[in-house]
């Protein structure tokens, strides 16, 4: 009987370490990454930034300006293509499928971004075309990947797989520290502690 238990207790931590060192090494990168910007989220109100703002401008030429006269079916529409390319090669911006806010007067697209924003706005009339883009630094950048804020679906995807890793890494690490408790005293305490330390302090100072 006993060595049935030591057999599987064997299989099992070895199973074990394979999924720990696994998604250990597949989240190493991202957990690095999270733990430095939950420190500068944090900390933001202590971290000094000063936006850079630059702009550029170009007149749209008359044939692809007709095409801006022509009201869309939507209000939301994105820029006709011919349009859309050309304002992005005179500007360098990728303008392919982003909606627009038409008015009467012109159309305005909004380009957000991690670390900061942009705006692009094309006069219906003239063809006049200003483009304005505000860079907040590599603080900021870092931070809003750490929020998946406008980082676009490749990112939210890694963020997911990201997760499921991580937590496979904590389940496996749990399970782990579970199975050599019986040699190591201050497994429990120290995981307790773990659990009642940020519980305390969301009870007492969050309200």
């Amino acid at each position: 009987m006993q060595i049935q238990l030591n057999s599987n207790r064997a299989f099992w931590l070895k199973h074990l370490y394979r999924w720990h060192w696994i998604s250990s090494a597949a989240c190493l990168v991202g957990m690095l990454l999270f733990a430095f910007t939950g420190i500068t989220l944090n900390n933001a109100s202590h971290i000094e930034s000063l936006p850079a703002v630059s702009n550029k401008t170009a007149t749209l030429p008359a044939p692809l300006l007709k095409q801006l006269q022509t009201d869309p079916a939507d209000d939301k529409a994105a820029l006709p293509k011919a349009t859309a390319d050309w304002v992005g090669n005179a500007i360098g911006v990728e303008l392919a499928n982003q909606a627009g806010e038409w008015s009467d007067a012109e159309v305005y697209v909004s380009l957000p971004r991690p670390g900061g924003d942009a705006w692009l706005v094309i006069d219906r009339t003239s063809g006049e075309v200003n483009y304005e883009l505000t860079d907040r630094g590599w603080v900021s950048y870092f931070n809003d990947l750490h929020k998946g804020r406008n980082t676009g679906v490749a990112w939210s995807w890694f963020l997911d797989i990201f997760s499921v890793a991580a937590l496979v890494f904590s389940i496996t690490g749990l399970f782990m520290l579970s199975m050599h408790a019986g040699n190591r005293p201050s497994t429990w305490p120290l995981v307790g502690l773990g659990v009642v330390i940020p519980l305390v302090l969301v009870i007492l100072f969050i309200h």
